[in-house]
């Protein structure tokens, strides 16, 4: 299936998204919101891949939302309906909020390789993001405070949880570009790579190791960490318990063992599709 804004290729496991309008700066028009939850949800949903990848082409990663969005609607309330259009406007920036949270229910882990800007509603993205990892030219800007708006597709829930709150705070008060370096300072990027190019290799590479694991092990890893973050630690625990003793299987850890003693790579069998 091809898409307007980005290209998918599914290889030995790996499921690549490539931004492909680098002449737009890989600005998210609307065929973008529509398309990114469609793609991730067919690929989690068909255990089509064991691991994501989501890069892009130019030197931007994403300029955030295209102003063609901002205008679809109107953002002007009709004055003698004041509140039924912002009832109506909440429900379409829900909507948008869904395309990323699509990334964050994936059964797949998502890795991020960021060059350039990642942008506005590019923040947002790459918070719902299981891994970041960046160029050496890359920076990170919540550019919504500079236009007059508030974020609101998923940087503050997301956001605050991956660098210390004043930080965060400073990034979206100030709408400042952070740099890579201290980005992968204060942790919201794993690594920086000093080229696109070593950026996409070094990506790769981590994507090949996660799809050589279990994918039930993996998802399960995905799932935990993801319900730890937003429960008790008593809750977490008991969850983690009953997902072992229902999904544990005995068959992938003797494959793990059998082949560390052969020394060779484990072959694990896939997800089971689900319906969508």
């Amino acid at each position: 299936m091809s898409y307007a804004c980005f290209t998918l290729e599914i290889a030995d496991h790996i499921a690549h998204i490539r931004f492909n309008r680098p002449d737009k700066a890989n600005s998210m028009t609307m065929e973008f919101w529509r398309e990114l939850p469609e793609a991730i949800d067919r690929i989690s949903n068909g255990a089509e891949a064991r691991v994501i990848v989501i890069s892009s082409e130019g030197k931007h990663f994403t300029s955030g939302m295209d102003i063609s969005v901002f205008m679809s609607g109107s953002l002007d309330a009709d004055p003698g309906n004041i509140q039924v259009s912002a009832e109506a406007f909440r429900h379409k920036i829900k909507l948008l909020q869904k395309t990323f949270s699509a990334l964050e229910r994936a059964r797949q882990p998502v890795l991020a390789a960021i060059q350039g800007g990642a942008i506005g509603a590019g923040v947002d993205l790459v918070t719902a993001c299981d891994c970041r990892y960046a160029s050496a030219d890359a920076f990170f800007a919540v550019q919504e405070t500079a236009i007059g708006m508030t974020a609101d597709v998923g940087t503050f829930p997301r956001l605050v949880r991956l660098i210390p709150e004043g930080w965060a705070r400073q990034m979206a008060y100030t709408a400042e570009r952070l740099p890579a370096e201290k980005a992968r300072e204060i942790g919201l990027v794993n690594e920086v790579f000093e080229t696109h190019e070593a950026l996409l290799e070094g990506v790769m590479a981590i994507a090949r190791k996660i799809a050589l694991h279990s994918p039930l092990a993996v998802s399960g890893c995905k799932a935990m960490a993801n319900y730890s973050r937003d429960h008790s630690t008593a809750d977490a625990l008991d969850y983690v318990s009953v997902w072992n003793a229902a999904m544990l299987r005995p068959e992938d850890i003797k494959e793990a063992f059998v082949a560390k003693g052969e020394k060779r790579q484990p072959v694990f069998g896939d997800l089971k599709p689900i319906a969508g």
